[in-house]
């Protein structure tokens, strides 16, 4: 279960994530960046729970293996990428961040993406369901944590902090959605 809980812990990267939370919630009040973050975290978990319960058959229904499925999210991580090395901040679809920002980006592919969901699927193959389902539980959790601590992250970088390191991280995260697909096209 250990190797469970770390492999999709540093799949989901929560701290990696933090750069970009703050990058899309800068402008909310508190409270939003609380409820955002809120609905980023059940939103994954449920996500990563019914992956972890129905994944396989779920993607075999639409025809779908975990190669195109990776190729997919790799594609959408990318756009969100250049969205934040571009801006500095998620503009995408207009200036509104609202509610729905937790579920997208944040949610998927960010934290529930293509890798994490992988990451469950071998799980519940190699650990079986109860164990998969708690390491969930376990890395939602702490990402939990770590997003509440958003506020304190931010007051440490600053503003000027906060860019450099989102387009840092922003980066980063091109990288793993190039990664993605390669593997994804290895896989084919």
């Amino acid at each position: 279960m250990l190797r469970s809980v770390i492999a999709l812990f540093v799949i989901i990267d929560p701290l990696g994530t933090i750069p970009i939370f703050i990058a899309i919630t800068k402008n909310q009040t508190k409270k939003a960046r609380k409820e955002i973050s809120n609905t980023a975290i059940i939103t994954a978990g449920i996500l990563l729970f019914v992956f972890a319960i129905a994944g396989t058959q779920i993607l075999s229904f639409f025809g779908i293996n975990i190669s195109s499925f990776m190729i997919a999210g790799g594609i959408l991580l990318f756009m969100i990428s250049i969205e934040l090395i571009i801006h500095g901040d998620w503009t995408f679809g207009g200036n509104n961040v609202s509610d729905e920002s937790g579920v997208f980006p944040l949610a998927f592919p960010l934290l529930a993406g293509p890798g994490a969901i992988a990451s469950v699927l071998l799980s519940f193959e190699t650990s079986g369901l109860l164990l998969t389902l708690f390491s969930i539980m376990i890395v939602m959790g702490i990402t939990y944590v770590i997003y509440r601590l958003s506020d304190s992250i931010y007051r440490v970088l600053g503003r000027r902090g906060s860019l450099i390191i989102t387009r840092i991280f922003a980066i980063l995260v091109a990288a793993i959605a190039v990664q993605y697909v390669v593997d994804g096209l290895k896989s084919f």
